[in-house]
């Protein structure tokens, strides 16, 4: 379970980005704008090599990697690296208890990693969900009519 899950954020080892939604306090809302509930914002990852200073990043780290949506490159201790999806991580008390488990595109191999072995983490591959929110959609939608394309279809676009 991610510390999101558990009603709980880890600290964030990187400053929050500027885009980041802030409500006002409900009081200081109109009945209007209470009817509208802001979407979750997700941090634009991609490209960053985090620090991993303490056990505690590591541990945060290892938790955004798990919930981004594209490749990620562990490079371990020993200088091997190993590029894939990061799908799983087993959680214990210390670092030598905790493994991750990642995807690789080249094979069906499933390696798992424990956390102690881990000297690098880099956010290396598209996140294959940024920008396709529904708000980007509508837009693009109005923009094509607003061009005068026909048959503009309500079909969400291929995925790769």
């Amino acid at each position: 379970m991610s510390g999101r899950e558990a009603g709980r954020e880890p600290a964030l080892p990187h400053p929050v980005p500027a885009e980041a939604h802030v409500v006002p306090p409900a009081s200081a809302q109109s009945h209007d704008e209470l009817e509208v509930v802001p979407g979750f914002g997700r941090e634009n990852l991609q490209g960053w090599i985090p620090e991993l200073a303490s056990e505690a990043d590591i541990r945060a780290v290892i938790e955004k990697a798990f919930d981004y949506r594209g490749d990620v490159t562990v490079t371990r201790k020993d200088g091997s690296q190993v590029t894939g999806y990061l799908f799983d991580r087993r959680i214990g008390k210390t670092l030598d208890d905790c493994v991750v488990r990642l995807m690789l595109a080249a094979s069906n191999d499933r390696p798992a990693i424990p956390y102690s072995d881990i000297a690098r983490i880099a956010f290396t591959g598209r996140d294959t969900a940024a920008g396709k929110s529904y708000e980007a959609w509508v837009k693009k939608y109005w923009e094509k009519r607003a061009q005068g394309e026909k048959n503009i279809s309500i079909e969400p676009e291929a995925l790769e």
